[in-house]
């Protein structure tokens, strides 16, 4: 059962250092970082405090894309609404469904920079809004607190020994996902469905439509095929 932990554009090496120390403390030490501004520094290694392995094991990836291909299952931490409904969960709500969804394969809980929190692009590459419920008066976390809370929230519900459902068949995984959703937009944009200056809003509506569903391979493989048959021929020729 792998949840990852996954920190985009994160800014100051500290926070990195400390994410490291939060996961061990929790058991976790699957760690990805997207684009860091600094890393490795020894600024990091001086707040890991102990959990120098978790930091030297995390991996460094250019895209949210690549960190989370191999996962069946993606949640984004944001404090602010945005202008598109997403399914939120509360942390606790969050870790228990991780905690499920890692049965079945790998799981991400992703985290923004310091500053800004997750753009609308990086949370279209989530199924869920992860949102740590706080004084409204008072509602920003550091970055390493944020992640303490919920890693807590997923050692509690290792801890409470129940036994997640097993599924017949895995969820389709985010890298999955992507193909679909490239070769959905291709083919609404060759139907000029899609206005191919502005496709971004609709595809991001679609995007929500279907982590609702939660498809599993299978079903995607089943779509993937519809799509296929429903291309212009010469564009069947190409994929051919």
């Amino acid at each position: 059962m792998t949840i990852r932990i996954v920190l985009v554009g994160t800014t100051h090496p500290g926070n990195i250092g400390a994410t490291a120390r939060a996961m061990k403390n929790m058991g976790l030490g699957d760690l990805v970082l997207v684009a860091p501004r600094s890393f490795p520094h020894e600024e990091a290694t001086a707040r890991a405090s102990g959990a120098e392995d978790v930091l030297a094991a995390a991996r460094v990836v250019g895209s949210l894309e690549a960190a989370v291909a191999d996962c069946v299952w993606v949640a984004g931490a944001s404090a602010r609404q945005r202008s598109i409904a997403w399914p939120e969960l509360s942390a606790r709500e969050a870790a228990e469904k991780a905690t499920a969804e890692s049965a079945s394969g790998p799981v991400a809980l992703v985290f923004g920079p310091e500053k800004s929190g997750l753009s609308n692009d990086d949370l279209a590459r989530c199924q869920a809004l992860l949102y740590i419920p706080t004084a409204p008066e008072f509602s920003s976390l550091n970055l390493a607190m944020a992640v303490q809370v919920v890693t807590y929230e997923v050692q509690m519900q290792r801890a409470s020994g129940r036994e997640p459902p097993e599924r017949e068949v895995r969820p389709a995984t985010a890298g999955e996902m992507e193909n679909f959703f490239r070769h959905l937009e291709e083919l609404l944009l060759a139907a000029r469905f899609l206005d191919p200056d502005n496709p971004r809003h609709l595809m991001k509506r679609l995007r929500r439509l279907f982590a609702r569903a939660e498809p599993d391979m299978n079903e995607i493989n089943i779509l993937r095929g519809i799509l296929a048959s429903l291309a212009p021929a010469e564009r069947r020729r190409d994929r051919e």
